[in-house]
């Protein structure tokens, strides 16, 4: 049984998250937490949910703070807080703005919840999850990001449509950033099982355009309805599952990386990889020339700009 915590659950993606993990048999505690001043808040969103809960028959207790000592006992912390992008700015606009924010929030979990798994869904993800890892202190396996399991079930989604099939036969994903330098590993794409360059439709397909309809997913919601929210918070809420349920399955999310299986080491971009019960053990695999190439770039964009933000908190760190 395990005790959840949102931070940042007064946030759209944070409440939903919140809403979403409760059904889960294994989650015994579900803790909305937040900055000082917004107890109202949490408190009023908190006889919310245990009325959903109620309605619903879940027996997942609630309780919500803006306390650090608090986070004591979580089995996994959900950190969402930091400021939300705007339909015209790139994930990387927000980094130094959130990163802050994200340095913050790790040191208190490092402090407090030494043994929690950290799940960082602040965009940009892929740099705010090295800055979570650097900061909180916790081992590499314990610290992660979305990453790109949304926009690779985002992808999954594209090809069923294409081909007519459920969504479940399809099997595919995206690795390096989550943004604009995204790579589709069209090599380990399947459907029913086959190779998608194996069956007879394949070469109608418009992979470019399926790839920025990925990309511009996110940008397009903003713009329609505000923001994100459903799925970004069920893409999360199946990597909690997968965790409290033990479920070791492989799953593509931004993760530290090792020189020996990736050929490049701290910084955290988006791989396959093992989650389980223990954490999150990047998965080693080969990838196409054209995908070899494409992930490099999509690394040293990250890289750069990591060290960029790394220089900046340095420097406010000593003054």
């Amino acid at each position: 049984m395990a005790k959840v915590t949102i931070i940042g659950a007064t946030g759209q993606v944070g409440s939903y998250v919140a809403h979403a993990v409760s059904q889960f048999p294994h989650v015994r505690e579900m803790c909305l937490f937040g900055r000082p001043g917004n107890e109202q808040f949490l408190d009023g969103l908190a006889h919310d949910m245990m009325d959903s809960f109620a309605a619903r028959g879940t027996n997942t207790s609630v309780t919500f703070s803006t306390d650090a000592k608090d986070l004591r006992g979580s089995d996994i912390i959900v950190l969402t807080s930091g400021i939300p992008r705007k339909a015209d700015q790139t994930r990387l606009d927000l980094a130094l703005e959130n990163a802050r924010i994200v340095k913050y929030y790790a040191e208190m979990v490092g402090r407090m919840a030494p043994e929690a798994i950290l799940l960082v869904v602040t965009n940009p993800v892929d740099i705010m999850t090295t800055v979570a890892l650097k900061y909180s202190h916790l081992m590499p396996n314990r610290v992660f990001g979305l990453g790109t399991h949304l926009d690779s079930m985002r992808l999954k989604a594209c090809l069923a449509e294409f081909f007519n099939v459920h969504v479940s036969e399809v099997h595919t994903r995206i690795v390096g950033e989550h943004g604009n330098s995204m790579v589709p590993m069209w090599s380990a794409t399947t459907v029913g099982g086959i190779s998608i360059d194996n069956l007879m439709d394949a070469g109608s397909i418009d992979r470019e355009g399926l790839l920025d309809r990925v990309k511009n997913s996110g940008s397009y919601i903003i713009k329609s309805k505000g923001a994100t929210v459903y799925g970004p918070g069920d893409a999360v809420a199946s990597l909690i599952r997968t965790i409290v349920e033990d479920e070791n399955r492989l799953l593509t999310v931004s993760c530290n990386l090792c020189r020996e299986q990736f050929c490049y080491d701290g910084v955290c971009i988006s791989v396959p990889a093992r989650i389980t019960r223990n954490g999150v053990f990047p998965v080693g695999v080969r990838m196409s020339d054209e995908e070899l190439t494409a992930f490099a770039k999509s690394v040293m964009i990250i890289k750069d700009v990591t060290d960029e933000v790394f220089q900046v908190l340095d420097r406010e760190e000593k003054c």
